[in-house]
This record gives C-alpha cells, sequence and structure tokens, in this order.
C-alpha cells in the first residue's frame, strides 16, 4: 500500500497544474536565441494592439521572470516577420536579436547594454533607395529623404530609452521594414515597435546583459502567428 501511494504522489508530481501551461513560456518556444535572458512579447490576437511584455532568466537550465508590464504593438495589430510590409503599422513577429540600446536621456545606472545618446544629428534611415537602409545615420545622408527618415530627437517621449530590435537588421531586405525598436510608450498603439511604459523600460535597461545574449520573441497566444513557433 505504502508503494503505491508513493507511486501516485510521483505521477501526480511530473503531471502539469489542470488547466495550466507545462512550464514557463520560454520553455515552449521553438527558439530562444542560445542565451539566459529573454524577452517574450505576446499578443492576444493578430489584430491586438495591447498585450504582455515578460522578461525571464534563465538559471540551473530553467526559466524564470524576471519581471512583466502591459505593451503595446503596432496600430494594425502583429503580422509575420518574414513577410511584412513596411508601412502597415504591424508588428513583426518572430525572433530577434537586440543589437544595442539607445536614448534621448542618460541610461539608467546599471546599464550594461552599449548605449547611444541621441542627438539633434541622430536619424534612422527607412528610405528604400538608400545605401543606409534600417541603420542609425549621423548626419543624414543625402540619398536619405528626410520624409523617409525618423529624427530621433523629435521622439521626446518614445526614445527617451529605447532597445534596437533586430527587424529586418542583418541582411535588410528592401521595402520589408526599419525602425522596429522597443521602447518607452508614447500616446497610443505603435507604428510597428513595441512600448513599454517608462518604468519597465528603464528596468528592462538595467536588467539585460549582453553577454548573456538576450533576445526578443514576438507574436500572439495562439495560432499561425504564436509565439511558441518562434
Amino acid at each position: 500500500m505504502r508503494t503505491a501511494l508513493l507511486t501516485g504522489s510521483l505521477i501526480l508530481a511530473v503531471l502539469p497544474p489542470p488547466g495550466g501551461h507545462p512550464g514557463p513560456l520560454p520553455a515552449r518556444l521553438a527558439d530562444t536565441g542560445g542565451g539566459s535572458q529573454l524577452i517574450t512579447a505576446v499578443a492576444p490576437e493578430p489584430g491586438s494592439t495591447t498585450g504582455r511584455l515578460t522578461w525571464w532568466d534563465r538559471r540551473a537550465g530553467r526559466w524564470y521572470e524576471a519581471g512583466s508590464a502591459p505593451a503595446r504593438f503596432g496600430a494594425n495589430g502583429l503580422t509575420e516577420g518574414g513577410t511584412r510590409t513596411q508601412g502597415t503599422n504591424t508588428t513583426p513577429t518572430g525572433l530577434y536579436g537586440l543589437p544595442y540600446a539607445f536614448g534621448i536621456a542618460r541610461p539608467p545606472a546599471g546599464t550594461a547594454y552599449r548605449y547611444r545618446r541621441v542627438t539633434d544629428r541622430s536619424w534612422w534611415c527607412q528610405d528604400n533607395a538608400a545605401a543606409e537602409y534600417n541603420r542609425w545615420t549621423e548626419p543624414l545622408p543625402a540619398d536619405c529623404a528626410p520624409g523617409e527618415a525618423e529624427h530621433l530627437a523629435a521622439y521626446g517621449q518614445q526614445y527617451e530609452h529605447a532597445l534596437v530590435i533586430a527587424f529586418n537588421y542583418d541582411r535588410p531586405v528592401r521595402g520589408r521594414g526599419a525602425g522596429i525598436f522597443l521602447h518607452v510608450d508614447g500616446k497610443g498603439a505603435t507604428a510597428g515597435c513595441v512600448s513599454v511604459p517608462r518604468h519597465a523600460m528603464r528596468a528592462l535597461l538595467r536588467w539585460a546583459n549582453p553577454r548573456r545574449r538576450p533576445h526578443i520573441a514576438i507574436g500572439t497566444d495562439s495560432g499561425p502567428l504564436a509565439v511558441t513557433r518562434y
């Protein structure tokens, strides 16, 4: 009888909780980027403009939540990153690196990421015809039309602090999109970026460690754009 009770206890111990998911979200992703830090940005549906952003630490082979905040997405929701079209105000789904941080304000104390300060000469080129497409430039190059670039200093609230999301970044595909960041909330939905409240963005910069190779996974709770696919 004692043996039977022990066996039953072991079986119960390995079963997932009733109605719950089998483990933390990062453990259910197809890929986490190979590092020991991860950010997940999850929306309820493809057309959602709000959701949840969570940052995670991997310790001793397990993922633990380090923080969480409400998130905002593109005004037209989310779309598959590999087929996204520029100018659609959609947030690209997928798994992406986070090359560096930037901001108009000084970085929070404890920031380990390379942090680039915005000046009045700082632009992000989004001109498909320009050599510096989807790149920070100082000053704006002659082949990048001002109307096809973001003057970073003009976004005092959103770009107080930001992390570059490496969407269409390493080998840019013209027409797919440029200037996708994780930044401070503005007044509403974004043009394709992911945004969080100011206090959360500052907490993220204090937490993120480039030596731990953090990535961001963007997607929906379920369906064809489910974050677990990435």
